[in-house]
């Protein structure tokens, strides 16, 4: 959480009117969505600063991923804060960038019984890679990448997937970070300065798996 939270502060300067993060926390995700500043997510996240780990394979795994908002499809809120998850809570999302055609695939998930939370046209990834998901994250990040239409730069996770993020991008810049044992993606590079200086800036339609 101090990193993710650390990531966000660093990128401040672009402006925002909400923020939140997901993290792996034992077999589910913990989320926390606040609109208004970073220090409202914050206070809402002191106490889980020291806890929000899981044990996988003998190892301590930490993961998670974390959004700064300007609304565009909807109002800032809570609600329409990121990250956003699917219908069980599987897969969950961040995303810069506009989906064009999300109310086509809203309407479309939503006629398969998927239920939306959020005004938000990022709400639609989660749904769809849920859709879309036959055991393989990556796969399934990829395809729902190839029937999105606009701009965007994608970091997903989850549970049925510990320790590792899959990240896609088109027309919206993303960045890995190759750190000691760590791994990253940020939408820029003064987010990863602090942790490494080895990066690698995702082509376009490229999907990363970080593990």
């Amino acid at each position: 959480l101090s990193v993710l939270l650390h990531g966000l502060a660093r990128l401040e300067y672009r402006g925002y009117d909400s923020a939140g993060v997901a993290v792996l926390h034992k077999d589910s995700v913990l989320a926390c969505k606040r609109e208004g500043r970073l220090c409202r997510l914050e206070e809402a996240l002191r106490p889980y600063l020291e806890q929000v780990t899981c044990a996988h394979d003998g190892r301590r795994v930490n993961s998670g991923i974390g959004h700064t908002r300007w609304a565009t499809h909807g109002v800032p809120s809570d609600e329409n804060a990121h990250p956003h998850g699917d219908c069980g809570g599987r897969f969950w999302v961040v995303h810069n960038g506009i989906i064009e055609n999300y109310r086509e695939l809203k309407e479309e998930l939503a006629a398969k019984g998927h239920i939306f939370r959020s005004q938000t046209d990022t709400e639609v990834v989660p749904h769809l890679i849920e859709s879309l998901y036959e055991g393989d994250l990556a796969r399934a990040v990829g395809a729902a990448a190839r029937q999105l239409r606009g701009s965007y730069a994608l970091a997903v996770m989850s549970p049925l997937h510990p320790g590792t993020l899959v990240g896609v991008r088109q027309d919206s810049p993303l960045v890995v970070g190759l750190g000691e044992g760590e791994n990253f993606l940020a939408s820029d590079v003064p987010a990863l300065l602090e942790y490494t200086r080895r990066t690698y800036i995702l082509e376009e339609g490229e999907v990363a798996v970080l593990t």
